[in-house]
C-alpha cells in the first residue's frame, strides 16, 4: 500500500535526513521526501496499519528536528 502525506521541514538536508529515519522504521517498504512539494510517499509492508506505523515514523523524524511535522 502506497500513501502520500503532508509534510512541514524547513531544510533540504532535514527532508533528506527525514526520508532515511522513514525508510529505517519497521512496516515501510520505501519512502521518498519531496521538499519542495512538501510531500512524503511512503510504502508500507503488506499487512501493517499504515496509521500506527506513521506514528512511529513522526516519533523517528523528531529525533532530528523538533519541528518537523506530517498530516495523517
Amino acid at each position: 500500500m502506497k500513501k502520500t502525506y503532508s509534510i512541514e521541514v524547513d531544510c533540504a538536508n532535514c527532508a533528506n535526513k527525514m526520508e532515511e529515519a522513514t525508510k529505517n522504521t519497521a512496516g515501510v517498504r520505501d519512502a521518498v521526501v519531496n521538499f519542495m512539494a512538501l510531500k512524503m510517499k511512503v510504502e508500507f509492508e503488506e499487512g501493517v496499519e499504515p496509521k500506527d506505523i506513521m506514528t512511529a515514523v513522526l516519533k523517528n523524524c523528531k529525533r532530528i528536528d523538533d519541528d518537523i511535522e506530517i498530516e495523517f
